[in-house]
């Protein structure tokens, strides 16, 4: 195998046959040593959290296949901490979309004054941030990704609504195990002539409260698996 990406929780590696390999890593997003999804760097390093996120993403991919949403997911080996999934080419140098059901994190950060930590945002909330650690993952429109010629309108509306489709198979099943979805964060991918969704469904990438406590990617991975 060929590496051609390292990146904050898993490198990426070309295979013979075309697809690619993801090598999951125990690296978490955080800042000063606590896990945070919305974070653009690493923050600390949980044991075992490489297994534990690829185990959750075959999960949901799998959930997700039974559903009929096409993803990027071919199969997984999860003793060595890797997933085979399809070749896509990324929007722009990369974008992160995300999915809240509930205001919290980032958006608090930035909208605070509008509104209270914890306050339900209904039908769910789609944002979108470029990958770009240097300028802090700099949020950017529908509008403005047209503008810069990394997607399409149409491109966009459909990424869209596979997000809100796929936040409300994953909130729908951590609720029947007493579990509320927060907000999720998702990548897509060009593959074949259409938007699909690519990289992970991981519990390090969502923020899952049970009882009012979040709870962490590790535990997160156990109850998700362990039911």
């Amino acid at each position: 195998m060929k590496k051609i990406y390292a990146g904050k929780t898993k490198d990426v590696y070309s295979l013979d046959n075309g697809n690619v390999m993801l090598k999951f890593k125990d690296d978490c997003t955080g800042k000063d040593g606590v896990f945070d999804p919305g974070e653009n760097t690493v923050g600390l390093t949980i044991e075992g959290i490489g297994k534990a996120n690829l185990q959750t993403s075959v999960y949901y991919f799998e959930l997700l296949k039974k559903a009929g949403v096409k993803t990027h997911y071919v199969s997984a080996d999860l003793e060595n901490a890797t997933m085979e999934v399809l070749p896509a080419t990324v929007f722009g140098h990369g974008l992160e979309v995300i999915c809240r059901l509930v205001a919290t994190g980032s958006f608090i950060r930035r909208y605070g004054e509008y509104i209270a930590d914890g306050t339900p945002l209904t039908g769910g909330y789609v944002e979108c941030t470029f990958k770009n650690d240097a300028k802090g993952d700099p949020l950017v429109t529908s509008e403005g990704l047209a503008a810069l010629g990394v997607m399409t309108p149409e491109m966009f509306e459909s990424m869209k609504q596979q997000t809100l489709a796929i936040t409300k198979v994953v909130a729908d099943d951590l609720k029947s195990i007493g579990l509320d979805l927060w907000d999720i964060k998702f990548e897509f991918g060009y593959n074949g002539g259409e938007v699909i969704l690519i990289d992970e469904i991981a519990s390090g990438n969502m923020r899952v409260y049970k009882d009012g406590k979040i709870v962490d990617p590790v535990e997160l991975t156990k109850l998700i698996n362990n039911r």
